[in-house]
């Protein structure tokens, strides 16, 4: 039985085992130093054996001010390589691609972070836990949401400075054995309060009309690309809607997509939102799939292949996304945190109870079979 969730596909030099992702999700786990811990390579190694077919690491801050909160890895030095080394292994060794995003928060770092409120820090986090606010920038001086703190602007000087430390930081992820790099773009950090006219108000180079508000993220494609090599895929991803009256379009993300593909990105990451409140924290009616509209209509108009995520739980409907042509990939996130088995329970799944034998790992593989021939046995006995 055939499956077009589980093919193969090649992106550049690398070929994934199947079409299944694990998301790129903080796990605020780290240490002030942004180093790679056994939790991120438990939790990462554990998504590897769970047979996705790319297995992404949390984002990477570029510097320690680029973090969304002080318990964040971090890419900024090469004190960090040994750890990622290690967690880009890990992931290579249990069958799946490594992978790894790189980030910048802007003006939504500097946060507590979200068991102790995911609000910025204040006076209070620094008495209670040493947790010291830092100062944040953006494309304008405009504060996220009421009551944040107001960025300072980036000057021409500083964005020529953060292109150069994405640069570096590429070559590191490089150099720590990723196979398979993502910019974050999305989410109202910085690269995304570029792109909006909500968020920008530049009278510069870097703002104004479309074309003005793109260039920084396309800058930064190219010096990702400067260190990224060729053969790898590199992907991006978008905020797709601001979901905000003047705010950021898909007809924006349609223009931009084709823009990337032309500066060296091979896939578009699809999410939504964020640009102000953090989502994350609330309870908001969605349905599953929300976004997968944003993914086809790139894909199909940007023709450039695109992943989809968001709230994509079953197996049947993930291979259905795919095999209609709406996404090239299905990334998945908290159903992984709540599932970490879902690739291979997919392969049962949309496979047949056989799948266990020729897709588990052994030592998992003959115990999970016997049992589900018994079961199989036991219902057509009762039949």
């Amino acid at each position: 039985m055939s499956a077009a969730l589980l093919e193969p596909l090649t992106l550049k030099g690398v070929t994934l085992p199947n079409r299944i992702v694990i998301s790129p999700m903080q796990q605020y786990m780290a240490g002030r130093d942004g180093l790679a811990r056994d939790w991120h390579f438990v939790h990462l190694a554990k998504m590897a054996v769970g047979g996705a077919g790319l297995v992404f690491t949390e984002a990477l801050a570029i510097e320690p001010d680029a973090r969304v909160t002080y318990h964040d890895l971090g890419i900024w030095s090469d004190d960090h390589l040994e750890g990622l080394k290690r967690l880009a292994g890990g992931i290579a060794d249990h069958g799946a691609v490594p992978a790894t995003q790189l980030i910048h928060a802007g003006r939504k770092a500097s946060v507590a972070p979200p068991y102790h409120g995911f609000e910025p820090l204040s006076e209070k986090d620094e008495a209670e836990r040493g947790e010291k606010p830092w100062p944040v920038v953006a494309a304008s001086a405009l504060e996220a949401n009421p009551g944040w703190p107001v960025p300072r602007a980036l000057s021409r000087d500083e964005i020529k400075r953060l292109l150069e430390r994405f640069a570096e930081c590429t070559k590191r992820a490089r150099k720590a054995g990723f196979r398979v790099l993502d910019m974050h773009g999305a989410h109202g950090y910085l690269i995304h309060s570029f792109l909006s006219p909500l968020s920008n108000t530049r009278d510069d180079e870097y703002g104004g009309d479309l074309a003005g508000r793109m260039r920084f993220a396309l800058e930064v494609a190219d010096a990702v690309r400067s260190e990224w090599p060729a053969e790898l895929p590199f992907f991006y991803r978008l905020s797709c809607i601001d979901d905000a009256e003047g705010g950021w379009t898909l007809d924006d993300s349609v223009a931009l997509s084709r823009e990337l593909a032309a500066h060296g990105v091979d896939v578009i990451d699809c999410s939504s939102g964020g640009l102000g409140r953090r989502t994350t924290p609330l309870i908001i009616p969605r349905e599953p799939g929300y976004q997968v509209p944003f993914a086809a209509r790139i894909r199909a108009e940007a023709k450039v292949p695109t992943m989809a995520v968001g709230l994509i739980m079953d197996p049947h409907h993930a291979n259905e996304i795919v095999e209609s042509g709406q996404a090239d990939l299905i990334a998945i996130g908290r159903e992984a945190l709540n599932n970490p088995n879902w690739g291979v329970q997919a392969q049962v799944a949309l496979k047949g109870t056989d799948a266990y034998e020729t897709e588990w790992p052994k030592s998992y593989a003959w115990w999970l079979h016997r049992r589900a021939k018994a079961l199989e046995a036991s219902a057509a006995k009762r039949q």
